[in-house]
C-alpha cells in the first residue's frame, strides 16, 4: 500500500539527537513537519535544516513542531545539530523504519550505499492526517518549501 494524502500518517518511534524516544503519537494536536534528509553534514542537507531554522519562529506561529529525520546516529545528528544550531528535534532512524513507512528510502544510493533516507517532506494535521507529501528522487533537488507553508497554513 502506498502512502496517501488523506491517509493516517504512519506513527514512528525514534530516538533523538539526545537519546529520547520520541514518539509521533505523542504529538496528536500539534501540526507536525518531517523533513527526512539523506545524511549530516551533506551540502543539500546542511542548507534545508538551515533554512529550517531560521524559519522556525513561521512554523511555531502556525503552532507545527518540525522533526528532521535522516538514517544517522543520535550521536552524529547531535554534532550536527551542536554545528549548526538547529532549535528543533533531529530524529535517527537508523533502522529505516519511518523512511520505509513514509516510502523515502533509497534502496541504493550515491557509493553503493543502501538504505539512505530520500529527500522528502511531509505536512501531518492535528488530527494524524497526512496533508501533504513531497518525496525527492534526486538527493540534490531542494523541497517545496512554499507548497508545504501554503498547505500548513491552511490547517491554522
Amino acid at each position: 500500500m502506498s502512502i496517501q494524502i488523506g491517509q493516517l500518517a504512519p506513527l514512528f518511534s525514534l530516538r533523538d539527537s539526545d537519546k529520547n524516544l520520541i514518539n509521533l503519537a505523542d504529538y496528536k494536536g500539534k501540526n507536525i513537519i518531517l523533513l527526512f534528509y539523506p545524511a549530516a553534514f551533506t551540502s543539500t542537507c546542511t542548507k534545508e535544516l538551515c533554512q529550517t531554522r531560521d524559519e522556525l519562529s513561521f512554523y511555531n506561529d502556525l503552532d507545527a513542531t518540525v522533526f528532521g529525520i535522516s538514517v544517522d546516529m543520535p550521536f552524529t545528528l547531535a554534532k550536527f545539530k551542536e554545528m549548526n544550531n538547529y532549535n528543533f528535534v533531529l530524529l535517527s532512524d537508523f533502522n529505516k523504519e519511518a523512511s520505509i513507512a513514509y516510502e523515502a528510502i533509497y534502496e541504493l544510493w550515491i557509493h553503493g550505499l543502501k538504505g539512505v533516507s530520500k529527500r522528502a517532506s511531509f505536512v501531518i494535521d492535528k488530527q494524524g492526517i497526512l496533508r501533504y507529501a513531497e518525496v525527492l528522487e534526486n538527493a540534490s533537488d531542494y523541497p517545496n518549501f512554499e507548497a508545504l507553508k501554503d498547505v500548513l497554513g491552511k490547517l491554522k
